[in-house]
C-alpha cells in the first residue's frame, strides 16, 4: 500500500479544475478523463485531498480494472483483488453499481456478484462463512463501461461538496464544489474586490473567503475513512494541523454580497458564522439595479436565478436586463455568470469574452466570462 492508485471524481467540465488542484498539492502524472482525474500517491494523500480538494466530488481508491464480458468474468477477477489488504473481519462494505455501454448491463446483478466474490475471497482469509459487517464502512463500487470494470473504495462518505457549514438549506442552492470552481475559473485574487449580486445562501461569498484566506474546506467534517484500521493512524492529524498551519488569517478580503430577500440572507449570515467567517465578510439587502462599488476594478461572480418555470421566465429576463445597466457602471470590472437561459447574451447586451459548459445539479449551463481592463496599479486595501 505505498503507492495507491486514487480517483478524483467531478462533475462533467471540472475535470481540468480538479486536475489543476491535485497539481497544486504536489501530484503529478495525472490522468484526466470525463468525470474523473486518476493519479498515484502514498496514503498520505487520502487524506490531504480530502481536505483540500475544492471541486472534486470525492476521492476513491481504485482497487482493479479489468475486462468483463460475463458474469464468471466479473466474479473471478473481482475475487482475485486484493481486498484483504482493505476489508478487516468486521467491515460494513456495501457495494453500488453503474453500468454504461456494457454487456453486463443489470446494476443488481453486477452488485450481488461481486459482492460474492468479496465474501468468498474474505472467507479464504478470515476461515468464517458468516461476516457481522458491524464495524468501519468501506463504500464499494463497480462501475461497467463499455465492458471495462472498475472497482473502487470511496474514502470520502459524505460527497466533498459538504463542508459542514451549510446545515440549513435555501430553495435549489448552488452546490459548494461548483461555486469554489467558478472562482477558480474567474482567476480571482484576494487582493481583488468581488461582488455576489445574488448571493442565496452564500455559498459563492463563503467559498470566495476559504480561497482568499487559504482555509482547506474539509477541515470542518469528517470522511469515511478516518476510521479505517489498514490506514496509518497519523495521516489525518498531520494533514489537519499541515492545513490549519496554511491558513492566512491576515489576508484582508473585500467580498460583498447581495440579494433582495432578507430571508436568505440570514441564512448567508448563519452559514458564514459556521464556516468561522461571519466577521469578514459582508451581507446586505439590495437590489441587482442599484448595484454599485466603490473600487475601479474587482469581479463580480454569480449565479442567478435561471427562470427554468414557465412561470418564471419574463421576470428572470427582465432581471437579466437589469444587470445590464450594472455592466455599464461597472464597466472596468470582470463578470461571470452562471445560467441555463440561453438568452443572457441579448438580454445583457453583450457577448461574452469565454463561455464554458457546466453542470449545476442536472441543469445544462453556461458560464458566461466577460473579462475587464487590467488594472493600472492595485487599489485599495486589497492590495499587497
Amino acid at each position: 500500500m505505498d503507492k495507491l492508485e486514487l480517483i478524483a471524481t467531478s462533475a462533467f467540465g471540472l475535470e481540468s479544475i480538479v486536475a489543476n488542484e491535485l497539481k497544486n498539492l504536489g501530484y503529478e502524472n495525472l490522468i484526466v478523463e470525463n468525470g474523473k482525474v486518476t493519479f498515484k500517491a502514498d496514503q498520505n494523500a487520502i487524506a490531504r485531498c480530502n481536505l483540500w480538494l475544492r471541486s472534486a466530488d470525492r476521492l476513491l481508491v481504485k482497487i482493479g480494472e479489468f475486462d468483463a464480458l460475463t458474469f464468471e468474468d466479473l466474479f473471478e477477477k473481482t475475487r482475485k483483488l486484493p481486498w484483504i489488504d482493505w476489508l478487516p473481519e468486521n467491515a460494513e462494505f456495501p457495494v453500488e453499481g453503474k453500468s454504461i455501454r456494457s454487456r453486463l448491463f443489470s446494476v443488481p446483478d453486477c452488485q450481488a456478484i461481486t459482492k460474492k466474490a468479496i465474501v468468498e475471497k474474505m472467507k479464504e482469509k478470515y476461515h468464517r462463512n458468516w461476516f457481522d459487517e458491524t464495524g468501519p464502512r468501506y463504500r464499494i463500487e463497480v462501475s461497467l463501461l463499455s465492458d471495462v470494470a472498475t472497482l473502487t473504495i470511496d474514502t470520502s462518505g459524505a460527497g466533498l461538496h459538504k463542508r459542514g457549514y451549510r446545515k440549513l438549506s435555501a430553495e435549489a442552492p448552488l452546490k459548494e464544489t461548483l461555486a469554489a470552481a467558478m472562482i477558480s475559473l474567474s482567476r480571482w485574487k484576494p487582493d481583488r474586490a468581488l461582488i455576489d449580486p445574488f448571493c442565496g445562501s452564500g455559498t459563492i461569498p463563503i467559498e470566495a473567503a476559504l480561497i482568499g484566506r487559504n482555509i482547506a474546506p474539509g477541515l470542518g467534517r469528517e470522511f469515511m475513512a478516518e476510521k479505517w484500521p489498514n490506514l496509518k493512524r497519523d495521516i489525518w492529524q498531520k494533514a489537519r494541523s499541515e492545513a490549519k498551519d496554511l491558513i492566512d488569517n491576515t489576508q484582508p478580503l473585500g467580498i460583498t454580497s447581495f440579494d433582495i430577500n432578507p430571508a436568505v440572507l440570514e441564512l448567508a449570515r448563519y452559514h458564514a458564522k459556521q464556516a468561522g467567517l461571519r466577521n469578514i465578510l459582508q451581507f446586505q439587502c439590495q437590489d441587482v439595479r442599484d448595484l454599485r462599488s466603490k473600487y475601479n476594478y474587482g469581479y463580480l461572480v454569480c449565479n442567478p436565478p435561471y427562470g427554468e418555470r414557465l412561470s418564471e421566465k419574463k421576470e428572470v429576463e427582465q432581471l437579466y436586463r437589469e444587470m445590464s445597466k450594472a455592466f455599464d457602471r461597472l464597466n472596468t470590472w470582470s463578470f461571470y455568470i452562471l445560467t441555463s437561459h440561453p438568452a443572457l447574451e441579448k438580454l445583457v447586451q453583450r457577448k461574452a469574452d469565454k463561455r464554458r459548459k457546466l453542470y449545476n445539479g442536472r441543469i445544462k449551463c453556461t458560464y458566461y466570462q466577460y473579462f475587464g481592463p487590467r488594472p493600472e496599479k492595485l487599489e485599495g486595501p486589497f492590495s499587497k
